[in-house]
């Protein structure tokens, strides 16, 4: 079951910042398949590659968004360069002349975290990059676009990020870098929240679960396909969700008349399942977080049953 029905969001014009691949890339198609044009940035194009080297094009996740039934529109934009945010939103503004749904995924920093290494042995030049990435870019398109979204009521921010406050609050997140990162994230949903509610928007941060990335399958060796392979390396992986997940998740809320109960709340796809019936593609509504809580972080054995 999908997050909103076809046709729900027609007339809606969504930023997805970040949707290259992963979770910005199923944010973006689910959006399209509610109708909504959706501007997908990146860096990565066919063009050239970021740093990341990988096969995936801001291009093609514009495609999928069309062939889901929206209209995707790729704008490679590097979200650390404020004139390329300003000229982005110009244009968005120039063809459309509104913005309903800004949504902050830029990562970027797949490459740069070191697990389990203190400050003192982490490589600096990476974890200063890594926060640029990771928190920089949303400062900056949050500045350009939002007098845009505010233009008409009822708009949507969504700060995209790992983990929910409550388990972050409580949980130390790989490294100093990725721990400060990832959280500083989720206080930008609540920030936003203060600002935004009383002009008319809502914003919130949102994590998917354990995510089954392109990266992540090709980290396992696995596609989509045979993805429960992997469990044979890693057991706990029985948990993982699609992008379309999230995808579903902000959908819904895009969707939803009364988003504004949410505002500058910590959000998770598994939760939005259980309130607003969606599923991932597999029919499944998994519960990460839950699951990471009572079985994973315990060191309880694999076992999914009643967390999908």
């Amino acid at each position: 079951m999908s997050g909103a029905s076809a046709g729900a969001l027609t007339g809606k014009v969504a930023l997805v910042a970040g949707a290259t691949r992963g979770a910005g890339r199923g944010i973006a198609v689910e959006l399209g398949a509610a109708g909504a044009t959706v501007y997908v940035t990146g860096r990565s194009t066919r063009a050239r590659r970021s740093e990341y080297d990988r096969p995936e094009t801001v291009e093609d996740t514009a495609d999928l968004v069309t062939a889901a039934g929206g209209l995707g529109i790729a704008v490679p934009t590097d979200h650390l360069v404020p004139a390329q945010v300003r000229s982005l939103v110009d244009r968005i503004d120039a063809e459309q002349g509104r913005l309903d749904v800004l949504v902050n995924d830029i990562w970027g920093g797949e490459n740069l975290f070191q697990w389990d290494t203190p400050v003192w042995e982490h490589d600096l030049d990476n974890g200063l990059r890594l926060l640029r990435l990771a928190v920089e870019t949303h400062a900056v398109t949050s500045h350009h676009a939002l007098p845009l979204l505010l233009r008409h009521p009822g708009g949507l921010v969504v700060e995209v990020t790992d983990g929910t406050a409550e388990y972050n609050r409580d949980t130390y997140r790989v490294s100093f870098f990725y721990d400060l990162a990832k959280t500083s994230v989720l206080r930008m949903g609540f920030a936003l929240g203060r600002e935004l509610g009383p002009r008319g928007a809502t914003a919130v941060a949102l994590t998917p679960g354990w995510m089954r990335s392109e990266i992540m399958l090709g980290h396992f060796g696995v596609t989509e396909e045979n993805w429960r392979d992997a469990l044979q390396v890693e057991p706990h992986f029985c948990i993982s969700e699609t992008p379309f997940f999230v995808g579903r998740a902000v959908a819904a809320l895009a969707a939803d008349p009364e988003v504004s109960r949410w505002n500058g709340q910590s959000l998770s796809s598994g939760g939005l399942a259980r309130v607003y019936g969606f599923t991932d593609r597999d029919g499944s509504r998994p519960d990460a977080w839950r699951y990471m809580v009572e079985v994973q972080d315990p060191g309880r054995p694999a076992d999914a049953a009643g967390y999908r």
